[in-house]
């Protein structure tokens, strides 16, 4: 049974009741569907570039079009400017803290397990050069992928539960939305394909964060908490297992 705390942690911030009701959030439903029928493909046809992209590109389509469709998009994507400064503390913290906690398990625990991290070697990103990756690709990457996870398909996953039966509910549509899209984040076919088992971690790095967006409604959070975390496990892995 979940405390009075864990339900706080995961009911959505107080909002202003919309004006307008929000248009195509079903557009999100697509991505994730997706994500799953991958798994579903012969092998010779997973490794396609196009397919391997696939989710994360209809993603960013029906990002584009339900802006179209839609008013006060910083707002509901959690990118209002008065939140920088609130984010910045929240991600800092919370991507060291992950970031620190990941480096431990891929380092620790992961060969206790008998399982392989030295393939780290020649993911695409230990290719990139080090003044490169630190630390303007990796910005870059996390602004792309929570505007697509947490900003366009967590928010648009919590609309459409808001609007079913689930929003009678005081957390199960609020922890179905994060668990859905942390779930499709951990099995995105890029993320898999390129991080093997390691994949795992995602899942509860994309639980952390649609939680803090939950809360907060502030993706600036998440998008420093994944620059933070991403940046601290490059450096690391990069320096001991990489050269």
């Amino acid at each position: 049974m979940l405390d009075s705390g864990a339900v706080h942690a995961i009911e959505p911030a107080t909002r202003t009741p919309d004006p307008q009701p929000e248009r195509l959030a079903g557009l999100a439903v697509l991505p994730v569907l997706t994500t799953g029928l991958y798994y579903a493909l012969p092998p010779r046809l997973q490794h396609q570039p196009v397919i391997l992209f696939l989710p994360q590109i209809l993603a960013y389509m029906g990002l584009a079009v339900w802006a179209t469709q839609n008013s006060r998009i910083p707002e509901r994507l959690g990118l209002k400017l008065h939140q920088l400064r609130q984010g910045l503390r929240w991600g800092a913290a919370t991507g060291l803290i992950l970031g620190l906690l990941n480096v431990s398990v891929i380092l620790r625990v992961v060969p206790w397990l008998g399982g392989d991290i030295q393939f780290l070697r020649e993911t695409p990103h230990a290719q990139v050069p080090v003044a490169l990756m630190l630390p303007w690709t990796i910005l870059l990457i996390a602004v792309a992928i929570e505007l697509n996870f947490r900003g366009f398909l967590l928010g648009r996953w919590l609309a459409l539960c808001e609007t079913s039966w689930f929003g009678h509910r005081t957390w199960v549509g609020p922890g179905l939305a994060v668990g859905v899209t942390a779930t499709a984040f951990a099995f995105d076919p890029f993320m898999v394909v390129t991080f093997k088992h390691l994949h795992w971690i995602a899942m509860w790095d994309g639980i952390v964060w649609g939680m803090i967006w939950l809360r907060l409604r502030n993706l600036w959070a998440t998008i420093v908490a994944h620059a933070v975390e991403v940046m601290v496990m490059y450096a690391v892995l990069k320096n001991l297992l990489i050269g």
